[in-house]
This record gives structure tokens, C-alpha cells and sequence, in this order.
């Protein structure tokens, strides 16, 4: 493959190619993507040659578990998984194991740690304390540490605590120390009226899970100037919008989200699974204009794509097999978006961009449910359509629940050679750590509407987040990315204005408030590879 850059070439290599029991490599990348077109055609010949045509020139490119384990005895497919945590010991060290297979197996998990008892409440069994949910995510982060994903990977949570939780103060700032809770992301579930108590100078109140009575109220401005400015410190918590999450849910009957992935792009029930893929908006630009019929085409093919590996799937729990069939979540995005306007002659932060944004992510939307629907009448809907708004709307058929999500794309947009996400351009020339120190230095040529990270303000950033919201199914992952001399009253700014925007979730990070961090404005001079 002529078009794959170096970096693409050494995150390939590294992780993604395989290898035979000596360590050697044994496969190339063409090979890897006709591995992948093979297991995903379900033996449709044509069809593979179409994935295979897709992921050769780059236009699309599943998930990392996708690209890692298709057609190999692990066979496991899917990204994004919520694990339940019940309140008892057993439940607890359930969670963990089902925890250690799926990361064993190249997913990341996401827990909602709400339903245990606070610190210093009592246990029936022992006569003793409980420790909270806190401790018990150390214990979470201490097993993940050990677990190295498939081999290849290093395994992710997300840890969520609800706002009206007793130890909300101590989850806020449990990141504070240097070093700890390594392998979370934590978020806190703000709701409508803990937002609401915010913006009118409030009391909250702060509930005990067990026994759903009331511990105290407290100044609900006291625990968002506290998320601020664990924020602003060390770019955790982030917020998650979870009343906006159910609101928007298609399955609402079907009982209430409380947690998400680890970067948050896709809200899930206990034991429910998705995969994800996204597509290079880079590559969807023709004569500096946007090749609508190339999208179309390639949106198409691309929910086929993920919803056959729903079926070629190897699940890690009878459990999660169950769920992830039973609604046949999918979650279709985009990368490279930064490249797109660049080409269309268009800066990041400005109007005309929310206005491409707009008219693309509905696009899609538009095309995936085309696509959907038609793949519900020749191959039948998800088993709970009939419980579905899509039901409700009129549909006469889907064949998933949730068709569109933005991933940040984080080793997928290497190998693509193209920017995260719906990021902007973190800068022209810059180096991402991956892969337990790998350095790749990456270089774009100025131009007049080449606008970096940290030349634009917040306020863009969460703008071009909603206006992608507005048309996704499940969730959007966009780090603010901020200069470090920006404020605590900046972050506040920004975590309001997602909430009155309709955002699902928010996360900040301002540069150089983190030891270790992925993305670097300078070279250290160590050698790099360079894109």
C-alpha cells in the first residue's frame, strides 16, 4: 500500500499486523485489511472486495478490535462496553473479572460506581463501614494495569459517579495525586436539576444509593467550582450530561442509561456492546467541494460493514452477546473533518464551518437510517424495534438502534494519515506519544485557514460539538483542547455552554496539566517518525 504514510506503517507493525509465535511479523497491510474484508463479508465475495476497496485507499477504518482480532481465535469485534456494578462484594469482583475479559479481549469498559454505598456506611454482613466507590475503582485501575489488552493494548475505563452521590466530593478530586487511577476516565452524571440549581445558586441534594434518603444538601455552585477546578488541574472529571443521554435514548423503555465508554461517545445499557468505524471526511473533498455521491456511497457501505460484525462477532459474556443482538447498536463517525475544511477553504471556528458541519453529520444520519431501514426489511429489525421511538415515528423497519457516534479515532487516524475526530488541527507541527512511547511527529503546511487547537476559543469548540450532536445518535467525544494559560472561569464558560447546547457530555483539557500527556507542541529531540 503506496498511500500509507510511515507513521501508519509503525502503528500497523506495532500493533494491528500479525505475528507468528516467534514474534515475527507475518503479515502485511494489505493482508490485514483482506483478513478484516473476509471475516466482516460473511462470506460474500463481492462484498469483501468492496471492505477490502474501502479500507485499501483509506475512506473507512473500523475499530482497533475489529482490525486485531478479525479472522483469529479471539474473534472479538467491538470497542465499547458498560459493565453493571451491584452493591455487594460479590458484584463488585464480578464486574472485575467480566472487566478483565473483555479488555483481554481489545474493548474498553465503562461503570457507573452510583449504585454503591458511601464511605462510612454500614455492612450488615461484617458489622463493619463500607469504603465508597472511590476505593473500589483503585482496585478496578489496579487490575486493568495488569491486564494488557489482547497483547497489544492497554486497557481503558470510564468511571462514572452521580452529581447527588455522597462521595461526589471525593470522586471530583480523586485524580488530583500524580499517578493514580491511571486507567480512568472519570465523569460526573450532572443532571437537569443539579445543572439548573447551578445556574440559580441552589441547594442540592446528596442522596445514599442504599436506602434513597437524603444525607444533606449542599451548594450545588460549591460542587461545579470544585469539577472546574479538578478540571483545570488535571483535566478530570468531565461532565456528562445524563438526563440529555435519556432524553435522546431510542430505547427509553427499556430502563434508564447510567453509563457510557471510556471516552464517552456511546451510552449503553448494562452489557451491551457496540462497534465502531468512521469514515475519512479528508478523502470525501473533490475540486474543493464536498463529493456527496463518494459519502453516500461510502455511508452505505459502511453501516453494512458494522452491522455484519455484529454477527461475525466473538462475544467475551453470553451476557453482552444477548443485549448487543438484541438492539444492534452500531455506531457510524468521521475523521479527518479538520483536512475537510481546510480543502472547502473554510476556518475551523467560524460559522461556515458549523454550517458544513451540520450539512454533513446530517447527511450521514440521513443516509445511515436510509440504510438501516433497508437492511430492516431484508434482513429484519433489531428484536426491540417494536419498543423503539423509531417504531413510534413511523418506521416501518431499522435494523439498528443507534446508527451514528463520534470516536475520537485516536491510532485509526494515524494509520489514515488524517486529524481526530472532529478535531481541529492540534497544531502544524507537533508529536503524539502512542503505544507506550512510540513518538510520531506530525507536520502540516501553513495556509490561511490552517487554524490550530489553542488558537481558537472555547466557546468554537464546543460549538462545532453540538452542531455534530444535533445529528448523532449516540454520543460525541471532542477534547477542548486549551492553552495552558487558560482560566478556571474559561472551563466554567464551556461546561455551561454544553450544557444549554444540547451536549451530552464535555471534556477539557488544558495543555501541560497532566506529567504525561499524549499530544506535545514541541519536539524533546528524541527521535520521532515523521508523518
Amino acid at each position: 500500500m503506496e498511500n500509507l504514510s510511515p507513521a501508519a506503517r509503525t502503528v500497523l507493525e506495532k500493533r494491528y499486523l500479525l505475528r507468528n509465535k516467534k514474534g515475527q511479523l507475518i503479515e502485511t497491510p494489505e493482508a490485514l485489511f483482506s483478513r478484516v474484508a473476509e471475516v466482516v463479508s460473511l462470506g460474500d465475495k463481492s462484498l469483501k472486495n468492496k471492505f477490502q476497496e474501502i479500507m485499501n485507499s483509506l475512506e473507512f477504518i473500523p475499530n482497533s478490535p475489529t482490525l486485531m482480532n478479525a479472522g483469529t481465535d479471539l474473534g472479538q469485534l467491538s470497542a465499547c462496553f458498560v459493565i453493571p456494578i451491584e452493591d455487594s462484594l460479590q458484584g463488585i469482583f464480578e464486574a472485575i473479572k467480566d472487566m478483565a475479559l473483555i479488555q483481554q479481549s481489545g474493548g474498553g469498559t465503562g461503570f457507573s460506581f452510583s449504585r454503591l454505598r458511601p464511605k462510612g456506611d454500614i455492612v450488615k454482613t461484617t458489622h463493619g463501614v463500607a469504603s465508597g466507590p472511590v476505593s473500589f475503582m483503585h482496585v478496578f485501575d489496579e487490575a486493568t494495569e495488569v491486564i494488557k489488552q489482547g497483547g497489544r493494548r492497554r486497557g481503558a475505563n470510564m468511571g462514572i459517579l452521580s452529581v447527588d452521590h455522597p462521595d461526589i466530593f471525593e470522586f471530583i478530586t480523586s485524580k488530583r495525586a500524580s499517578d493514580v487511577l491511571r486507567n480512568f476516565n472519570i465523569s460526573v452524571a450532572a443532571t437537569d436539576k443539579f445543572m439548573e440549581a447551578v445556574k440559580n445558586n441552589r441547594k442540592t441534594d446528596l442522596i445514599n444509593p442504599r436506602t434513597k434518603k437524603k444525607v444533606k444538601s449542599v451548594s450545588a455552585k460549591e460542587i461545579f467550582d470544585l469539577i472546574v477546578d479538578s478540571a483545570w488541574r488535571t483535566g478530570d472529571p468531565g461532565l456528562i450530561f445524563i438526563d440529555e443521554i435519556n432524553r435522546r435514548h431510542p430505547l427509553k423503555s427499556q430502563g434508564k442509561i447510567e453509563a457510557t465508554n471510556p471516552c464517552g461517545e456511546v451510552p449503553l445499557f448494562p452489557y451491551e456492546s457496540c462497534n465502531l468505524g468512521s469514515i475519512n471526511l479528508a478523502k470525501m473533498i473533490k475540486d474543493k467541494d464536498i463529493d456527496w455521491e463518494k459519502l453516500g456511497e461510502t455511508i452505505r457501505l459502511a453501516v453494512v460493514f458494522l452491522d455484519n460484525i455484529i454477527d461475525a462477532n466473538k462475544y467475551p459474556l453470553p451476557q453482552i452477546r444477548e443485549n448487543t443482538l438484541a438492539n444492534r447498536k452500531i455506531g457510524l463517525g468521521v475523521m479527518g473533518f479538520a483536512e475537510m475544511l481546510i480543502g472547502l477553504g473554510i476556518r475551523y471556528d467560524s460559522p461556515e464551518a458549523l454550517k458544513v458541519a451540520e450539512k454533513v453529520m446530517a447527511f450521514i444520519k440521513k443516509e445511515s437510517h436510509k440504510q438501516s431501514i433497508a437492511l430492516g426489511e431484508s434482513k429484519g429489525s433489531f428484536p426491540n424495534f417494536k419498543k423503539s421511538i423509531w417504531r413510534k415515528k413511523g418506521y416501518k423497519a431499522m435494523r439498528n438502534a443507534t446508527l451514528t457516534t463520534i470516536a475520537p479515532t485516536g491510532t485509526i487516524s494515524l494509520i489514515a494519515n488524517c486529524s481526530s475526530g472532529i478535531e481541529p488541527l492540534f497544531s502544524l507541527k507537533f508529536v503524539k506519544e502512542v503505544l507506550g512511547g512510540v513518538k510520531l511527529l506530525h507536520q502540516y503546511q501553513p495556509s490561511k485557514v490552517a487554524v490550530t487547537a489553542f488558537e481558537i476559543k472555547p466557546i468554537w469548540h464546543v460549538k462545532m460539538q453540538a452542531a455534530f450532536q444535533k445529528f448523532t445518535d449516540n454520543a460525541v467525544s471532542k477534547t477542548i483542547n486549551l492553552k495552558k494559560t487558560t482560566t478556571r472561569k474559561d472551563i466554567c464558560n464551556a461546561f455551561l455552554s454544553a450544557y444549554e447546547l444540547k451536549c451530552k457530555g464535555i471534556t477539557i483539557y488544558r495543555y501541560g496539566s497532566k506529567p504525561q500527556q499524549v499530544l506535545y507542541v514541541e519536539d524533546s529531540g528524541e527521535p520521532c517518525c515523521e508523518i
